[in-house]
């Protein structure tokens, strides 16, 4: 049985929300990040960059969120949530919008949040939410083009980049940055609807906390 090392409403939540997509029988441990669990020696050894999510397949350990679900998406071919690479366009546009979610979308919102909370009060520079408010802006406007006469973003169907987007449209909802486009608030509304979606959610409320 696959585990999943992760926290609620962090980036884990895209794992949770593909395995349950796919139906797969998963372990979710909740490595507590405001207890410092990340930097426990025991963590560490699973993970040295101290960061969630991390997925464990037997003898097999990933990080990084988007490198996990095109995994999960490869390891259940008939989920149809990533492309195989006999369609190789179709496959390169689920990673062009993989790509730009998770360097175009995403990072204001995690720039905006570092110097909000996370980063040492030192360190943070509150000059930034101007330019990050409009970095997201830019990245909203061209993915609302895409989503303009689309249900999905890729293909005809729902895909782990459809996880992606919609996760980071939450968070950005979650932190009061507006989405700014018709289009994709009712993406998003439709997307995290979704039964898998509402599932993770629910499983990250009971998880198996991780012991040091």
């Amino acid at each position: 049985m696959m585990t999943l090392y992760g926290s609620p409403g962090s980036r884990s939540t895209r794992v949770a929300w593909m395995l349950e997509e796919i139906g797969a029988d998963y372990d979710y441990v909740k490595v507590n990040l405001r207890r410092g669990n990340q930097h426990s020696p025991v963590y560490l050894a699973i993970n040295p960059a101290g960061k969630v999510p991390v997925l464990v397949d037997d003898d097999f350990v990933l990080t990084e969120s988007a490198a996990i679900c095109t995994y999960l998406g490869e390891k259940y071919p008939r989920s149809g949530l990533v492309p195989p690479p006999a369609e190789p366009r179709l496959r390169a546009d689920y990673l062009q919008w993989i790509f730009f979610v998770m360097t175009e979308l995403e990072q204001p919102l995690w720039t905006l949040w570092k110097h909000e909370a996370v980063l040492p009060a030192e360190k943070r520079l509150p000059q930034i939410a101007p330019t990050a408010h409009w970095e997201f802006a830019a990245a909203a406007r061209i993915l609302a083009l895409r989503l303009a006469r689309r249900e999905y973003l890729v293909g005809d169907g729902f895909t782990a980049a459809d996880i992606f987007a919609a996760e980071t449209l939450a968070w950005a909802r979650k932190a009061d940055v507006p989405l700014g486009h018709g289009p994709l608030e009712r993406y998003a509304d439709a997307v995290l609807a979704r039964p898998a979606h509402l599932r993770a959610r629910e499983r990250e409320r009971n998880l198996t906390p991780f012991k040091q």
